[in-house]
C-alpha cells in the first residue's frame, strides 16, 4: 500500500512541476508588468504636475491680458470722436469691429430729459440684474420637480407600509391569541402536575389591545387561595416559571433548552415531579441542565463534571449513565 501511495505521489509531482514552472513564469511576467505600471504611474504623475503648472501659467497670462485690455480702454477708449481743428484728443486704437463711431446729433427732443429721468427711475426700481436668473430658475425648477416626485413616492410608500403594518398587526394578534390559548391550557395541566394539585391560569393585562398587552399569572397552590406570583415563595415562583417554560416547549418544541439550577430551591417531592416532566419532554427537546441535585442527575443520559486538577486547572469529566454497569 505504501508503494502504491508513493507511486501516486510521484505521478502527482510530475503533474505539479509543469504547473509550478508555468506559475513561476506568470509571476515573473506579473512582476515585469507591475514595474511597467509603476513607471507609467510616475510618468502620469509628472504629466499631471506639468499640466497643473501649465494651467496656472495660462491663468496668469489671461489675467495679465484682461488687465492690459482694461487699462487700454480706460486710457484711450473704444469710441471714435470727431474733433474740431483747434481741439485735439485721444485717438482710439484701430481695432476693427470693436471701435464704434457715435452718430451725430444736432438737436435733442423736448422730452429727452423727462424720458431719461423716467428710465433712470425704472432702472433704480428694478435693482441689480442677474443674467443667470433663467438658468438658475431652470435648475431650481428641475430640483423642485424631482423633490415633488420623491415626496409623492414617499407618501405612496408610507401608505403601503401602513397597510402592511395593519396586516401584520392582525396576523400577530391572531397568532398570539392562538398560541396564548394553547400555552394557557398546557400551563394549567403542567402546573397541577408539578405542584401535585392546585390550579393556575394566564391572564391578559389588556385584552382590548392584544399587541401591547402583558401577561399575569394567577396561581392557587394546594390548600391555599388564589394569589399573584409576587406573593409566592422563591421555590414556588421557580416551579411556576418552570411550568411556564415547559408549557411553551410543549406548544412549540425547540431543538435544545438550557436550564441553569432551576431546581436549586425545590424539595425532594417537587424535584421528582420536575424530573419526570423533564424526561417526558426530552423526547422532542434536548435539555442541558446545570444542577447540584442528585435526583435530577439521575434523569440524565450523559453527565459532565468540572473539577480542579493537580495543576489547579479546570478539567471536564464526562460519563454516560448507560455505560455505568460496564465500567463497574
Amino acid at each position: 500500500r505504501d508503494n502504491e501511495i508513493a507511486a501516486k505521489i510521484d505521478e502527482y509531482n510530475a503533474l505539479i512541476k509543469p504547473v509550478e514552472l508555468e506559475l513561476s513564469e506568470v509571476e515573473t511576467t506579473q512582476n515585469e508588468l507591475q514595474m511597467v505600471v509603476t513607471e507609467s504611474r510616475q510618468v502620469l504623475g509628472q504629466s499631471f504636475r506639468q499640466f497643473s503648472k501649465t494651467q496656472l501659467e495660462l491663468s496668469r497670462q489671461e489675467e495679465k491680458f484682461y488687465n492690459l485690455r482694461d487699462h487700454i480702454e480706460d486710457d484711450l477708449g473704444l469710441v471714435m470722436f470727431d474733433y474740431d481743428d483747434n481741439i485735439t484728443g485721444h485717438t482710439p486704437l484701430p481695432l476693427d469691429g470693436i471701435v464704434e463711431k457715435l452718430p451725430q446729433v444736432n438737436e435733442l427732443p423736448d422730452d429727452m430729459e423727462k424720458t431719461i429721468r423716467r428710465q433712470r427711475a425704472q432702472v433704480k426700481r428694478m435693482g441689480g440684474i442677474n443674467p443667470d436668473a433663467q438658468a438658475e430658475y431652470r435648475e431650481v425648477k428641475e430640483r423642485f420637480d424631482f423633490m415633488t416626485e420623491q415626496v409623492e413616492d414617499l407618501k405612496s410608500a408610507e401608505k403601503d407600509v401602513k397597510l402592511v403594518i395593519t396586516e401584520l398587526d392582525a396576523i400577530m394578534e391572531q397568532e398570539f391569541i392562538g398560541t396564548f390559548e394553547q400555552v394557557a391550557v398546557e400551563f394549567k395541566e403542567i402546573f397541577t402536575r408539578l405542584f401535585g394539585g392546585g390550579a393556575a391560569q394566564l391572564i391578559l393585562t389588556d385584552p382590548d389591545n392584544i399587541n401591547e398587552s402583558g401577561i399575569d399569572i394567577v396561581a392557587r397552590l394546594p390548600g391555599r387561595r388564589d394569589q399573584g406570583l409576587s406573593l409566592l415563595s422563591g421555590g414556588e415562583r421557580s416551579l411556576t416559571a418552570t411550568a411556564l417554560v415547559f408549557s411553551l416547549l410543549k406548544v412549540s418544541p425547540t431543538p435544545f433548552c438550557v436550564l441553569d439550577e432551576v431546581d436549586a430551591m425545590l424539595d425532594e417531592a417537587n424535584v421528582g415531579r420536575f424530573r419526570d416532566l423533564l424526561s417526558e419532554l426530552a423526547g422532542n427537546t434536548q435539555f442541558i441542565v446545570i444542577t447540584h441535585n442528585r435526583n435530577t442527575v439521575q434523569a440524565a443520559d450523559v453527565i459532565y463534571g468540572v473539577t480542579m486538577g493537580r495543576d489547579s486547572a479546570s478539567q471536564v469529566i464526562s460519563l454516560k449513565l448507560d455505560e455505568v454497569n460496564k465500567i463497574v
